[in-house]
């Protein structure tokens, strides 16, 4: 299973990006894919979250009603748009793969999950 993410860059605060992870060697069914970021000297945080099989989908407090996850079945993709970007939104971003969800609140729990992607930094200049 190899998960690539991709899209992250430079952008001034209000401004937008979509942020895409690929994914390969996983089925989508009976899956949750989500995204996490980290920024210099703080803690990994969950930020978005989407189930495979009913597209249900959970964000953090911190950037909810700002973005959205979603996933493209056909090309193996989930992605996150967020708008309305903010300077505490600077961070490597990171999606990740894992089994079923028990609770919604496990999909912020890193060590549930199987397979990471590689980073990539969002910066957003003030």
């Amino acid at each position: 299973v190899q998960l690539q993410a991709s899209g992250g860059g430079l952008v001034q605060a209000g401004g937008s990006l979509r942020l895409s992870c690929a994914v390969s060697g996983l089925t989508f069914g009976n899956s949750a894919i989500a995204w996490f970021r980290q920024a210099p000297g703080k803690e990994r945080e969950g930020v978005a979250c989407i189930v495979s099989d009913n597209d249900d989908t959970v964000y953090s407090d911190s950037v909810k009603g700002r973005s959205t996850i979603s996933k493209d079945n056909a090309m193996n993709t989930v992605s996150l748009e967020m708008n309305s970007l903010k300077p505490e939104d600077t961070a490597a971003y990171y999606c990740a793969a894992r089994g079923p969800l028990d609770y919604w609140d496990d999909f912020a729990t890193d060590d549930g999950y199987d397979y990471w992607g590689q980073g990539t930094l969002v910066t957003v200049s003030s």
